[in-house]
């Protein structure tokens, strides 16, 4: 039985969201909320932008790192996706969905 990977398992939850879209580009995967980049998926890495309390928590967790994004953004690169990576993944990707809604309504 072949695992998912992180890519594919947030690629697919992203698609599931009302609102997203999903672009390839020579960067990874974009996933875009609100007209704004919210991730970029790659092989193994999720780059995610994050409210900054949320991605001070992040970074204290296993496997991420900060983006060169910019401050918002963290990166995640499981060496093993398992259930509590894969979980924290897909919440972070709901997060940055949701922030990007509320950037929308406040512009």
């Amino acid at each position: 039985m072949t695992r998912a990977t992180l890519e594919t398992v947030l690629a697919g939850h992203a698609a599931r969201l009302p609102g997203v879209v999903l672009q390839d580009t020579p960067a990874g995967r974009e996933v875009v909320a609100g007209g704004a980049v919210v991730a970029v998926l790659g092989p193994g890495t999720m780059e995610v932008r994050l409210r900054s309390a949320v991605a001070a928590a992040a970074l204290r967790t296993p496997d991420v790192v900060p983006s060169p994004r910019g401050s918002a953004w963290v990166c995640f690169s499981p060496g093993e996706l398992d259930d509590f990576g894969r979980d924290r993944a897909i919440a972070w990707l709901e997060s940055a969905v949701r922030l990007a809604a509320e950037d929308v309504g406040t512009s």
